[in-house]
């Protein structure tokens, strides 16, 4: 099966495909970008300034209209592409990317187990969801999710597996500084309120999850989303000490997977307090 075949096949399967030249590095799929003419950065990993209608290269060209797929433009990559890559974020996808054998031996003891594809140098261990793509988040481990690519190697074997909180937590590189010590969130119960209510699990719990879904389902202002989520989970359960860093690692993470930077987690997670006085 030749390269173009292979990315149709994927688009069937709702798999966004892209071609790949020697390197692994994306083409420039349309003859303004052809020799990154467009202003896109050098090795064309990451989208430019392109003045195409839409982003032609690099994870946002990848993608299951089969029109674009055949068209004109992209048949000369085709062509001369010596791999076929995929964007496992817009296939609702996180890859766990373990890069050699101590990486690998880490996954299998840590992780639940999913479906795995054999790399040249070590394993993808692949999971059903989404998140921010982030290199480096231990010794050999990447994660390729939105914003990120990975070369085509198969379907792999074993079932696929939804994605763990394990993996979802590596993502978060810079907890919040402003609360690791004390380990809970240094704020006096109320007076005069007895035990504290939100201390109910149930509670706590549901009003974390409705939190990480108002981040999760934000399609724009991200920013102010989650400024104004960290601040209303503050009003409500922060002034009884009753949140711990996991339940803000959870905030974070659910940021993160948007798009948002640690440092920006940090600062509005510490805007929100202030605000409230905190």
């Amino acid at each position: 099966m030749n390269a173009l075949d292979t990315a149709l096949h994927l688009a069937a399967s709702d798999i966004p495909p892209l071609p790949l030249r020697a390197g692994k590095v994306p083409f420039g799929n349309c003859p303004d970008c052809a020799h990154n003419a467009c202003g896109g950065r050098p090795n064309m990993k990451t989208p430019g300034p392109c003045t195409c209608p839409r982003p032609c290269h690099a994870w946002a060209a990848a993608t299951t209209d089969p029109t674009v797929l055949n068209s004109r433009e992209w048949a000369p990559a085709w062509r001369a592409a010596a791999a076929v890559a995929y964007h496992p974020g817009g296939a609702g996808l996180t890859i766990v990317d373990c890069d050699n054998a101590e990486a690998i031996a880490w996954a299998r003891a840590t992780l639940p187990a999913t479906r795995i594809v054999e790399t040249t140098r070590g394993e993808h261990w692949i999971y059903q969801g989404v998140m921010r793509s982030v290199n480096g988040v231990r010794p050999g481990v990447d994660i390729k999710s939105l914003m990120a690519y990975a070369r085509w190697l198969g379907p792999g074997i074993g079932a696929m597996a939804v994605l763990p909180d394990a993996v979802r937590t590596l993502a978060v590189k810079e907890p919040a500084r402003a609360h690791r010590a004390p380990q809970r969130l240094s704020v006096p119960p109320r007076g005069g309120e007895g035990e504290c209510r939100h201390r109910t699990p149930t509670y706590l719990d549901r009003g974390i999850a409705m939190a990480e879904q108002r981040i999760t389902e934000a399609r724009s202002a991200i920013h102010a989303t989650v400024y104004r989520t960290f601040l209303a989970v503050l009003s409500t359960h922060g002034a009884c000490g009753c949140l711990t860093d996991s339940h803000i690692a959870r905030l974070f993470t659910a940021a993160q997977a948007k798009g948002e930077s640690p440092r920006h987690c940090t600062d509005a997670w510490t805007n929100a307090r202030t605000a409230l006085g905190m």
